[in-house]
């Protein structure tokens, strides 16, 4: 109680005992922040599920920089400065009709939401920034171009991609593809990033030396 004091009481605490406990406590592992997106990966041999024929759909990395800058409504010379730092755009059609894009990093990926920018190690490939245009949705298209990359991109024995969490539609799509979800990027309420595996193993930890973040002690001493 705020009147009571135990100054002169044998039970009295010392008087270092407070700076003691404020060490301490700024020498605990913060606890696990808020979680801000979801990360999943793709390596050469796992399993591919089978995935709804679409007789109609056709999918290809594309050239057609005015296409691409079309359906992302943004001026040419963003798509082509992109292609400049080692991306391709991949378009896929229904019936001859652009349908969705996504793109493939492979010297550098950013994460702008996160303020997250890595490099690629030889063999590994960062995809992001996938559309499928209202009409088409529901059709199953996300998952087949994300297939059909991995298909094609026979260079490539890592493949990674997340999304903010949120974006449920878009982890239905990259689960049904079938790349692995690996854990949770987190913000700590000290600003920084973490990565919270959801288990043990290679995986996890290639994934945070990937994107050069903490793996957060407290998942990961579960994960182990």
């Amino acid at each position: 109680m705020a009147g009571d004091s135990c100054a002169g009481t044998p039970n009295a605490v010392p008087s270092n005992a407070h700076g003691a406990d404020a060490a301490e406590r700024s020498n605990r592992p913060e606890p696990a922040g808020d979680p801000v997106g979801l990360f999943y990966t793709w390596w050469r041999r796992d399993p591919l599920p089978a995935l709804p024929h679409l007789p109609a759909l056709t999918t290809e990395a594309t050239d057609d920089e005015r296409l691409i800058a079309d359906l992302m409504r943004v001026e040419v010379a963003a798509v082509r400065e992109r292609i400049w730092q080692g991306q391709r755009p991949w378009l896929a059609r229904m019936a001859g009709e652009p349908a969705g894009y996504g793109w493939v990093a492979e010297r550098e990926a950013a994460i702008g939401e996160l303020g997250l920018t890595f490099p690629l190690p030889p063999g590994n490939l960062y995809l992001w920034d996938f559309m499928t245009l209202p009409p088409w949705r529901g059709h199953g298209i996300y998952p087949a171009l994300l297939q059909a990359i991995l298909k094609h991109e026979r260079q490539a024995e890592r493949f990674w991609i997340g999304h903010d969490l949120p974006n449920v539609a878009s982890g239905r799509g990259i689960t049904k593809a079938g790349f692995q979800v690996i854990g949770v990027v987190s913000r700590l309420s000290s600003g920084v990033l973490t990565f919270m595996p959801s288990g043990s193993g290679p995986r996890a930890e290639a994934a945070a030396a990937l994107l050069n973040l903490p793996l957060d002690g407290h998942l990961a001493q579960r994960a182990t």
